[in-house]
């Protein structure tokens, strides 16, 4: 016959914290969102700069001639004065804030 079985508890187990204090957490969001405003300057900063090099490639096409297709051209003009002007918009959005 086996041994019969006894419950015992288990002291090895992490004790559960204290629920942190009020203002420990209201510089935790604080910091959190100082840091996701940081991240989002960094995303808009790289999406200016992929439209700029959009902007350069574009006025490259637009002026390469007869080596490009006309209606390749046409678009490409007009793709380098939008992002022209969405690179000047997003600066002064941005600055804003």
């Amino acid at each position: 016959m086996s041994p019969p079985l006894s419950v015992v508890a288990d002291n090895s187990a992490p004790q559960a914290k204290a629920a942190p204090k009020l203002n420990e957490l209201s510089e935790r969001i604080r910091h959190l969102q100082a840091e996701a405003k940081h991240l989002a300057r960094e995303h808009i900063r790289s999406l200016e700069a992929a439209l700029i090099e959009v902007e350069r490639l574009s006025a490259e096409i637009s002026e390469g001639g007869e080596a490009y297709p006309a209606g390749v051209r046409d678009i490409a003009r007009r793709l380098a004065e939008d992002c022209e002007h969405k690179v000047q918009a997003i600066e002064a959005i941005a600055s804003r804030n």
